[in-house]
């Protein structure tokens, strides 16, 4: 696209992104050398390297020295917010997102940490404690193929979870669902809330966003029989990887 009023270096990034978000240069695809783009936009080695800073901030691409530059592969994750309150699978060593992209043929890994932390506002107001009360948090980060995909970080009152298998950094086999229920605190309807945003900074960090790539957030609450939430999910979902396929606002288990 030729955008005259624009600085070269900007020109340069216009062109490379047009054909990147057209499929003209597809992931994975390596681009021109600085001195060959130089040469192509009569510019400066420095002003062509300055265009392509432009695309790697924005996550389009990636510089792997001393090769090059090329087209970010993003790895896509099918959500399905219902898959919270369906059974483990029988595989004691795999939860049910490492079936899904097991079955997709691809690899799934995960980092667990479990912190306690103050109640920030948001998860006090779900979880119907005083902002600042000390809770649980299971923090995971999810990758497929080694690229980081989503956060999933569970929120539990400590008085419902502690000394349980839910504060040790390690995947829970029978699922952390199960665990609450054989603690007494059997969920029987979660809600659910999404909402869009710009990631904070260390948001970006977490997940390698590129600037500019908004968020999914989904707020998964659940609630024993009586009405007492005993744990609130926030997954972050980056607009960019992520494909929505199913959602529910509210729903029970069986």
């Amino acid at each position: 696209m030729n955008q005259p009023g624009l600085p070269a270096y900007q020109r340069i990034a216009a062109a490379f992104r047009d054909q990147i978000t057209s499929g003209a240069l597809p992931p994975g695809r390596q681009l021109p050398t600085e001195h060959e783009i130089a040469r192509e936009f009569d510019v400066a080695r420095q002003t062509a390297r300055n265009g392509l800073a432009l695309l790697v901030a924005e996550g389009l691409i990636v510089a792997r020295r001393p090769a090059g530059h090329f087209v970010v592969e993003r790895e896509h994750m099918i959500y399905r917010p219902q898959d919270e309150s369906r059974p483990q699978p029988p595989n004691p060593t795999m939860d049910r997102y490492g079936q899904q992209i097991t079955a997709e043929g691809r690899v799934p890994s995960q980092k667990i940490e479990v912190a306690l932390i103050e109640a920030p506002a948001d998860i006090a107001e779900r979880l119907e404690v005083p902002v600042g009360e000390v809770i649980v948090v299971r923090r995971r980060l999810r990758f497929i193929n080694g690229e980081p995909v989503n956060t999933n970080d569970s929120h539990y009152p400590l008085d419902v979870v502690q000394g349980s298998e839910i504060m040790a950094p390690a995947d829970v086999a029978r699922g952390t669902n199960q665990v609450l229920a054989d603690l007494g605190y059997p969920q029987t309807r979660a809600t659910d809330q999404f909402f869009w945003r710009m990631p904070t900074p260390a948001e970006i960090h977490r997940l390698q966003l590129g600037r500019g790539t908004p968020i999914v957030i989904h707020y998964v609450t659940g609630y024993t029989a009586d009405g007492r939430p005993v744990r609130c999910t926030v997954n972050l979902l980056p607009s960019n990887h992520t494909i929505v396929v199913e959602r529910t606002f509210e729903r029970a288990w069986q």
